[in-house]
């Protein structure tokens, strides 16, 4: 594989937008260190990434999972909704055995808390 084409890589990768995209993402990894998996024969690495994607020594899949957390700011956890009753019912240790109860209170009832509330003393710093 003298001269690195896209079509030599257009079968292990559909969408030349993408195959462009884990090629420069590989290329950039290259450059900052990676384990090349092909010989490079006076390469560049954007060369040395097509002839990787196209030999089918780095599987386009992983390329593009990889591609796609170096992007992401916020990496999601998928983990299962629990209801709060559910979690607070697996509460235990001493003295959690009883029922858990929460206080309640209206807005109007909070208002009337609040509105009691004496100001604090004001100091006069002269």
């Amino acid at each position: 594989m003298a001269r690195v084409t896209v079509e030599d890589c257009i079968d292990k990768v559909d969408n030349r937008f993408d195959l462009i995209l884990m090629a420069a993402h590989r290329a950039r990894l290259i450059t900052n260190g990676v384990e090349i998996t092909v010989p490079r024969n006076n390469d560049k690495n954007p060369v040395v990434a097509l002839r990787e994607i196209g030999d089918g020594a780095i599987s386009p899949e992983d390329l593009k999972e990889d591609l796609i957390h170096s992007l992401q700011r916020y990496v999601e956890v998928d983990e299962p909704d629990e209801p709060p009753e559910a979690a607070i019912e697996g509460v235990s240790g001493p003295g959690l055995d009883d029922q858990i109860t929460f206080d309640s209170m209206s807005e109007e009832e909070l208002l009337r808390g609040i509105e009691s509330l004496s100001p604090p003393d004001r100091r006069d710093e002269r």
